[in-house]
């Protein structure tokens, strides 16, 4: 049996759908909570490699992975205790929103996080048992055991990177180790956390962690980057099982898919699948709420923000691309501090993604 499936229970199945599609919402206090470490960090540095580097399966992934695309790779080096999951982000969710939270609020960050191990496992919507408290521990140490090395191409320069999610842990314990895990604290890497201070991050629906199947939440996250604010966005079956980096096989995948069309209970975004052409279509359900930032950013940029953008984006038509990124800015909790700065750095990342048109 797929091992992205195995420890998923399932509810009694009415009229062909599950009654209870999602997880039960154990903690029923949050309110949305800001960004899901994939996109935060995926978006400038790593989105255009389209390769997940976080495990779907439950049991330890060993393997090295890697990527390569247009002259573009990625190679992630699990620990012996296995790659990341997709679950293990959890963790990483948290330290991000508490960041966010501070920096929206004018206080000052680090890239230390002091965790309450109580209020993580809450607002990830876990148990509060035993075995909760030790889960976090091995995933601290997937964590900070997965490394990854990428390059990234700048015009004619070539810069190679090597980096860990988090970069030490530490964990206190009351009355010893077979106490309760009362707190622990972690470092993230730089290339987490300069991603949190430029504000590349992304708004999570809360149901988020109420979702019962790995492949799921990784659909969901790809929807939530690709689609965003728009009304619909389509893909290919073959290029979606690429991003989600399922082991499945496509038969496999393509049932799943249909699955989730069929229930249609992920957040934010409706799915469907049309067989024939093998292809998925995301609609736009407009739950989303961006506080003050509704559809379009309509700031404005200085005048010379074009003739930038023509040269970091050399064939492209910028004012088709300013489109894009006021739609993108739609998506963030705040508007950039410098707006001119953040439109060029935009088509720059639009370039090298994509190259000339």
């Amino acid at each position: 049996m797929d091992t992205e499936t195995t420890n998923l229970d399932l509810f009694p199945a009415q009229d062909g759908k599950s009654s209870l599609p999602l997880i039960p919402d154990r903690h029923p206090q949050h309110d949305l909570f800001i960004c899901d470490v994939a996109d935060a960090v995926l978006k400038d540095m790593m989105a255009h490699m389209e390769h997940p580097f976080y495990s779907l399966s439950k049991k330890p992934e060993t393997n090295v992975r890697r990527y390569e695309h247009n002259g573009n790779w990625m190679e992630i080096t699990p620990s012996v205790k296995g790659l990341a999951t997709i679950y293990d982000k959890d963790i990483l969710i948290y330290c991000i929103s508490q960041i966010m939270a501070k920096l929206k609020n004018n206080e000052p960050v680090s890239p230390r996080v002091r965790i309450n191990s109580r209020d993580l496992l809450i607002f990830t919507n876990r148990g509060t048992s035993g075995r909760d408290y030790m889960a976090l521990v091995e995933s601290l140490d997937r964590l900070e055991g997965t490394r990854i090395r990428t390059n990234i191409r700048s015009g004619d320069e070539e810069q190679v990177d090597g980096f860990g999610l988090i970069d030490t842990s530490s964990i206190r314990r009351k009355h010893g180790l077979d106490g309760r895990l009362l707190w622990c604290e972690v470092k993230l890497s730089d290339w987490v956390f300069n991603a949190i201070r430029s504000k590349e991050v992304l708004t999570l629906h809360r149901d988020y962690f109420r979702l019962r199947k790995p492949i799921e939440r990784r659909v969901y996250e790809i929807a939530r980057k690709h689609c965003g604010q728009k009304d619909e966005w389509k893909i290919g079956l073959p290029t979606l099982l690429k991003k989600t980096g399922s082991q499945s096989p496509l038969k496999r995948f393509r049932q799943m898919i249909r699955d989730l069309a069929n229930y249609d209970h992920l957040p934010d975004y409706s799915v469907s699948f049309d067989a024939e052409a093998d292809m998925v279509t995301f609609l736009n359900r407009g739950t989303m709420q961006l506080g003050k930032l509704k559809g379009r950013w309509d700031g404005h940029l200085d005048s010379d923000a074009h003739i930038e953008a023509k040269q970091a984006a050399p064939g492209w038509d910028t004012h088709m691309l300013e489109d894009e990124w006021r739609m993108w800015l739609a998506d963030l909790d705040s508007a950039p501090n410098h707006p001119t700065r953040h439109f060029v750095k935009f088509c720059q990342s639009w370039y090298e993604k994509r190259g000339r048109p």
